[in-house]
């Protein structure tokens, strides 16, 4: 079998895509591996890929950008090179392209097309031509449920035929993020050297940079009431410096402001953003906290900590409510008030309770139930499925 993973990035979001883990079980079962992307040849991750046995094309392809269609003729070239039997597309502009790379192809010879949902995207003409698939991979249960809901209205107003809607949930890779991971004394020390203030607290991780939907407002509640309770209570927030204003967002400038404003600044350190040290930081927290104001549609970091057995709150909404429902329940905040929130707060610092160690949401569960999609529409014997017309 042929597989094609046809992707706008591979350099931001592989952790939650799982390219190189699908790409790799692929390779291991005798099974060949394509992937197209927009990473240097010479890139960490291209380099792992190439190394394992797949064949790599740059084809640059950003999100959102009209210039990506320049590319339908190198993908049409590339598909008729390679002749791959599944093609699965990760982005809604890669989507586009593979549209009209395909357009010449009769029905009958085209390869059978998965397509992944990240998010809760509308129906609209840019995620159209994600919804010409044979199947639909839905990267969350959250996920699901939204389409489910608009498709279920879309066939009450008329009849539709609709692509084949999936849950794969994404995974933790637990070889890189093990149960009760224990961070070196020598990372300890280095950490402590950079941020002497961070010695002898109760780090409360924010594994988010600042912005509108993130949440990072809630951390003043936190702080505020909870510091007579707990006064070593520290917030630990992955984003820059403040001092560092090259960069920084309307919500972030009100943030450092609230905190100087509310003498806060003190209980509050910026270690950078994406720090590539964040199973450290995941694992050395008392707290991990989630709690983004729009419904998360993946929550990686979420399962990160689980799987490290760190604690961690999170709205009841969205991925969060997914996951901590399923593997720890305790985190869950069912009101979004700051009371409630505190409340769990207070709660697990006082009874600290680590999650169960558990063998849910791990990447190698997520690559065998992407693989299988593969071989079903492989050995599928139906004709190509006809494209969606949902608009």
């Amino acid at each position: 079998m042929k597989v094609l993973q046809l992707s706008s990035s591979l350099k931001h979001d592989e952790a939650e895509r799982g390219i190189y883990a699908i790409s790799h079980a692929l390779i291991k079962s005798s099974d060949e591996s394509i992937i197209i992307g927009c990473a240097d040849e010479d890139s960490d991750l291209v380099v792992r890929l190439t190394r394992d046995g797949a064949i790599y094309h740059r084809l640059p392809m950003p999100k959102k950008s009209w210039w990506a269609l320049v590319h339908i003729f190198s993908l049409r070239q590339i598909i008729k090179q390679h002749k791959p039997d599944v093609i699965h597309v990760h982005s809604r502009t890669p989507a586009w392209v593979l549209h009209w790379a395909l357009r010449p192809y009769p029905a009958a010879n085209r390869p059978k097309i998965v397509a992944s949902l990240y998010g809760f995207y509308p129906l609209n003409s840019y995620s159209k031509a994600l919804f010409d698939a044979d199947v639909l991979i839905a990267a969350s249960s959250s996920i699901k449920k939204h389409f489910d809901k608009i498709f279920a209205k879309i066939k009450s107003e008329k009849p539709h035929k609709l692509p084949q809607l999936e849950c794969v949930s994404r995974g933790v890779d637990i070889r890189k993020y093990p149960y009760r991971h224990h961070s070196s004394v020598h990372w300890l020390q280095q950490t402590f050297a950079q941020f002497a203030e961070l010695e002898h607290k109760k780090w409360l991780v924010f594994p988010t940079p600042i912005g509108a939907e993130y949440g990072q407002e809630w951390l003043i509640d936190i702080l505020g009431n909870l510091q007579e309770k707990f006064p070593n209570i520290h917030a630990i927030v992955m984003d820059d410096d403040p001092n560092n204003r090259s960069h920084h967002c309307v919500a972030y400038e009100e943030f450092i402001q609230r905190l100087h404003a509310l003498g806060l600044s003190q209980r509050v350190t910026f270690v950078g953003k994406n720090p590539p040290d964040m199973r450290e930081w995941l694992s050395s927290a008392n707290l991990v906290l989630a709690l983004a104001n729009r419904p998360e549609s993946i929550g990686m970091t979420a399962l990160q900590a689980i799987h490290l057995g760190t604690p961690i709150i999170g709205w009841a909404k969205g991925a969060f409510a997914d996951i901590l429902g399923d593997l720890y329940p305790q985190g869950l905040v069912k009101e979004q008030t700051a009371q409630a929130l505190c409340k769990t707060v207070k709660f697990l610092l006082a009874n600290p309770i680590r999650p169960a160690m558990t063998h849910d949401y791990v990447v190698d569960q997520m690559v065998g139930q992407t693989i299988a999609v593969y071989r079903r529409l492989h050995q599928s014997t139906s004709d190509a499925a006809t494209p969606c017309q949902i608009f």
